[in-house]
């Protein structure tokens, strides 16, 4: 126990000061190297994200969609449900804003890191793209110290996922109680799904994903928006109170404690980081699989997928558990993770608010379990060769069931902080060092004739015409 309260208390510090500078600092030195290209071509990005999300499949490797849908399958998940009132409760609304400000550098950062994934990248003995922090770090940084990061990154990481899809398990098995059901026997149900689906491999992966990602997400949104325009009223002053909490603290009312500006920092910044993951390198994982032309047109994905994920489906959940004033309720420390349910309960009663947020973890919590074993496989064949990789599966497999026990999740989420801190550090490393390299290729997708975006440009030109 002593052991696991110093791991506590290392996560705490950690997810304050040290990650402001680390993930902030870094993402916006990596902003600034590349233009704040999130925000000066992201009208551009939109157009190749948003507006080309049903494109056609490839043949080779899968769809820039669907390396997108394997990351966001990562990224939406639990926390973006439960993590985020947990954020509030032990942050107060001001953690939101920390979130956001964390997002919109992300962007930038993980931009970065998909363009380094695909530039890197390389084929394993099935014939099937692989790439990453461990590619980067190695080919891209050289020499020992670069082959050591990687080394020390995908062996972090792969350890790293146990205990991260274990949160992920006991979050929807925390949900699922209040539908009556075991928790150690939902724990297994996902376990089997999760097996089934991952022995297909990256492609199989992707077809699951592309087709769950954005039908779950619209559904929660669409639930989320609909109790927010009921407590419309509530919207300016929750909006406010996120805005002045994040500098000033909040003091204690009801079954709030009170927070400073260090808890709200430390709870938004880590809860922003653990659901949208720029800065932690695990999306290039599923990026490199893309068939794709160019590393920058699949790096606007990353900017997609910290959109979606932070800046649109934490948003509208700290949205909803403000307005509806659950944070406050009497209580709620000892059960932070049932928040979200309290707040569509306000609405739609006990039955169908329990119900709706269930299921929603539930699918959310599954595809993340999905995507992030995959991610842990590759870790294992960068190491250990592809024969391991597929073994160590099992061991996620299992963790997922351990999820089901019933596990105090804010200590579970500081525990795994402290695990994603010993890799965050070696891939921003890596990506601040390896910015420049980005930044060449930002200037050749957008000035080369004829190619990539003046391609695009004279394309769409040419179909106005036409019309």
């Amino acid at each position: 126990m002593a052991i696991v309260n110093a791991m506590v208390a290392i996560a705490n510090w950690f997810w304050g000061v040290p990650i402001l500078l680390i993930i902030g600092g870094g993402g916006l030195y990596v902003s600034l190297r590349l233009g704040f290209i999130q925000i000066s071509r992201f009208g551009y990005i939109c157009s190749q994200t948003f507006g080309k999300m049903f494109g056609k499949k490839h043949t080779e490797g899968i769809s820039p969609f669907q390396a997108a849908t394997v990351a966001l399958a990562s990224t939406i998940g639990a926390s973006n449900i439960v993590g985020v009132p947990v954020a509030i409760a032990l942050g107060g609304p001001g953690a939101i804003l920390w979130m956001w400000i964390l997002a919109i550098i992300g962007c930038g950062t993980k931009f970065c890191e998909v363009a380094l994934g695909i530039m890197y990248r390389e084929k394993d003995s099935e014939g099937n793209y692989v790439g990453g922090p461990f590619y980067y770090c190695g080919k891209g940084l050289g020499g020992p110290i670069g082959k050591f990061l990687g080394i020390i990154y995908a062996f972090f990481l792969m350890i790293e996922l146990a205990p991260s899809i274990a949160t992920q398990a006991a979050s929807a098995c925390n949900q699922g109680v209040a539908l009556g059901i075991n928790q150690t026997v939902f724990g297994i149900f996902i376990a089997v799904v999760v097996a089934v689906v991952c022995m297909g491999g990256i492609k199989r992966i992707a077809n699951v994903t592309d087709k769950m990602v954005p039908l779950m997400a619209g559904v929660y949104l669409l639930g989320a928006l609909i109790l927010i325009f009921a407590n419309i009223k509530n919207l300016p002053s929750a909006i406010g109170m996120i805005f002045a909490d994040a500098f000033t603290g909040h003091a204690a009312v009801g079954g709030f404690a009170g927070s400073t500006i260090a808890l709200a920092l430390r709870w938004g910044a880590a809860r922003g980081v653990y659901s949208n993951e720029a800065g932690l390198g695990t999306a290039p994982a599923a990026h490199s699989a893309a068939d794709v032309d160019h590393p920058v047109r699949q790096a606007m994905w990353g900017v997609f997928e910290v959109t979606v994920d932070t800046l649109i489906v934490c948003t509208v959940t700290g949205l909803a558990i403000l307005v509806t004033g659950v944070w406050t309720a009497d209580g709620m420390l000892e059960n932070t993770g049932a928040l979200a349910q309290m707040a569509y309960a306000s609405l739609f009663g006990a039955g169908f608010g329990n119900i709706f947020v269930a299921v929603c973890v539930f699918f959310f919590v599954l595809s993340t379990i999905i995507a992030v074993v995959f991610y842990g496989e590759k870790q294992a064949e960068f190491l250990f060769g592809l024969k391991f990789a597929k073994i160590w599966r099992w061991v996620y497999v299992v963790a997922t069931v351990i999820g089901g026990l019933g596990i105090n999740l804010p200590t579970l989420y500081a525990l795994t902080d402290f695990m994603l801190g010993l890799i965050v550090v070696p891939n921003m490393i890596a990506v601040v060092v390896l910015a420049p390299k980005v930044k060449k290729g930002i200037d050749e997708f957008f000035n080369t004739p004829g190619k990539y975006y003046l391609a695009d440009k004279a394309a769409k030109a040419a179909a106005k015409k036409q019309a």
